[in-house]
């Protein structure tokens, strides 16, 4: 029977992360309360109480060493799978003997010594390597034989576990149902230092958890353009120096950018974050338009203007600080699956402060001028023109002229497009416009009036609790015809950097479509369900938990929605109050114009 999930699984995109977390434990409530031994391990629930200071380069290759093993054990061990082990305590219990060890032969014996004290490990006669047919990515595994960092017999230890894992569920990591995308479970947050500097061996489980994390349950670790085996070694320093709560949280904000997926970040519900970027925010909004920050809207129709910026502005300085150098300082600190997203979102923070004014050099018509603007709380703007939807009720359904339709999709509701479909059937195009979020899954909903037999159009590759590290591919998903008469119309798709996930995933199946064009420019690159990571401090992030392919295998991450017929705005169009992504679209369905791509 072929399995559905699927059909489901970018509906996850629109959940919060609180409600992904709770839609399974909602069925579990029936059953019987299942106690675990590592809940009953609770010594360092406040913190680890380990002080480190003046390490040595010994000790910093030590603690690589054991950030490797201690994740191997973690997520390959049968005993710790069942609940049996606390990771954290046994990883503050064993970080003062590692870094004591004086070479690599001390070190090894510590930690084979303690592998053993996890318990035996029964021969496993289910454990076999999968066909490399069905398989999008193997397990880095490579450091097991290592033996400048293992001894033989820690090596052979740890082989054996690879070959005999855990079979069976896991303690610390699940697959969602029915969507499979990792869920991480019994991952505690410390919520005790939220807002402060958690102590120092948190901060070192807090690399160690998230490293391992993406080694073993990021789909997408081989595109992370570098070797992921080096990232924590390198990283290591700037947790264990942090000294204070805002360069531990930077220090975790440049490791979460290394995965290069938009998916990814820690969002302004850190107040330590949320003051690094600035509590208030400029009533105008900004993008990068031919490689220059340019004022494009305005976040409130009166104080918007009332700053006396013009659309079309170019912001050269904020406070004082070159824009270029204020890109280039937050370039490693801004997490995104590719350039053009990455200055979206700095484009977005580059007017927000501390102070309730802002002090700005733009240029106009060749000029440059000084302007002192005024800054409010987010609730007194509407930044929903960030996301591409400034008025959620506006409706999502309208024709132009020449009898083209427009179709929104950041306002649509499935159930108004049977009376929509019915009405653009008359019409000689349709631009469907995902330059946004889809308020709702129209995936297959909305494909149905535009096919005129069953298409492919993705498929997936999937982790493997039982096989960390290892993503199998899943056969390709299909998009289906309804019962009537597809529309018979030019089909255009409009996409940008503001099109992400589920916008992604939208346009592929579109793409679909005989004849359809995708017009616009490069998507945001973060396709797949959004898996949550919690770190010490109280500190969330997200990662594309799913991989997302075309049929064929092409990629979709990092790459995103590439469009058929490239069309980006221009600083005179701003000026205008053009917009000339939808021009270009409508000049393709009424005149025929040619696609130069």
């Amino acid at each position: 029977m072929k399995r559905i999930y699927p059909i489901v699984a970018l509906v996850a995109c629109t959940l919060s992360a609180q409600a992904q977390q709770s839609t399974p434990s909602s069925n579990s409530s029936l059953k019987p309360e299942q106690h675990f031994k590592a809940e009953q391990d609770t010594v360092f629930a406040r913190g680890s109480g380990i002080t480190l200071t003046n390490l040595s380069q010994q000790q910093l290759e030590n603690l690589a060493v054991l950030g490797r093993v201690w994740g191997f054990a973690k997520y390959y061990h049968p005993a710790v799978a069942a609940g049996q082990f606390n990771m954290d305590a046994e990883l503050f219990r064993l970080m003062p003997k590692v870094l004591q060890a004086s070479n690599q032969k001390a070190r090894s014996r510590v930690l084979s010594s303690w592998l053993t004290s996890l318990g035996p490990v029964p021969a496993c006669s289910t454990c076999r390597e999968p066909k490399p047919e069905d398989v999008r990515l193997q397990p880095d595994l490579a450091w097991l034989t290592d033996t400048k960092q293992l001894s033989s017999e820690l090596s052979q230890q740890l082989l054996y576990l690879r070959q005999n894992r855990n079979q069976g569920p896991h303690y610390y990591v699940r697959n969602v149902p029915k969507i499979d995308n990792p869920l991480f479970e019994h991952e505690l947050a410390y919520p005790s230092v939220t807002g402060n500097l958690p102590d120092d061996g948190l901060r070192v489980l807090a690399l160690f958890r998230y490293w391992n994390m993406i080694d073993y349950f990021f789909p997408y670790r081989y595109a992370t353009g570098e070797d992921w085996q080096q990232v924590l070694p390198e990283f290591l320093p700037q947790f264990v120096g942090a000294r204070t709560p805002e360069q531990y949280r930077l220090a975790a904000l440049a490791l979460i950018a290394r995965i290069h997926d938009t998916h990814a970040n820690i969002s302004d519900g850190d107040p330590v974050i949320a003051s690094y970027r600035g509590r208030f925010y400029a009533p105008v909004q900004v993008r990068f338009v031919e490689g220059q920050p340019v004022v494009t809207e305005y976040f409130d129709p009166q104080l918007g203007p009332a700053t006396g910026l013009l659309k079309g502005d170019i912001v050269l300085s904020v406070d004082g600080r070159k824009v270029q150098d204020l890109v280039t300082e937050r370039k490693p600190l801004t997490p995104a699956s590719n350039e053009p997203t990455q200055l979206r979102n700095i484009a977005r923070d580059l007017l927000r402060g501390n102070t309730e004014q802002a002090q700005l050099v733009v240029q106009r018509d060749g000029k440059e001028l000084t302007f002192s603007i005024p800054r409010y709380l987010p609730n007194k703007l509407n930044l929903l023109y960030n996301l591409g939807t400034p008025d959620p009720k506006a409706p999502a359904w309208r024709k132009l002229p020449s009898n083209i339709g427009h179709l929104t999709l950041g306002t649509i509701q499935n159930k108004e497009l049977p009376s929509i479909m019915q009405e653009a059937q008359s019409t000689k195009g349709l631009i469907i416009d995902i330059r946004n979020y889809p308020s709702d899954f129209v995936v297959f909903s909305l494909t149905k009036y535009l096919l005129s037999k069953p298409t492919e159009f993705v498929r997936f590759s999937v982790p493997t609790p039982t096989y960390p590290g290892l993503f199998s591919t899943t056969e390709p998903l299909q998009v289906f015809p309804g019962k009537e008469k597809p529309y018979a119309g030019k089909v255009v798709v409009l996409v940008n950097e503001l099109s992400v996930s589920q916008s992604e995933y939208t346009t592929m199946a579109l793409r679909a479509v005989p004849g359809a064009v995708v017009m616009g420019s490069t998507t945001a690159g973060a396709d797949g369900n959004v898996s949550t990571i919690v770190l010490p401090g109280n500190i969330t992030t997200r990662i594309s938990g799913l991989g997302v392919y075309y049929p064929d295998g092409r990629e979709t991450q990092r790459i995103g929605i590439v469009p058929d017929v490239e069309v980006k705005p221009t600083i005179a169009g701003i000026k205008a109050g053009r917009d000339e992504v939808l021009e270009r679209a409508v000049a393709y369905i009424e005149n025929g114009a040619p696609l130069v791509k």
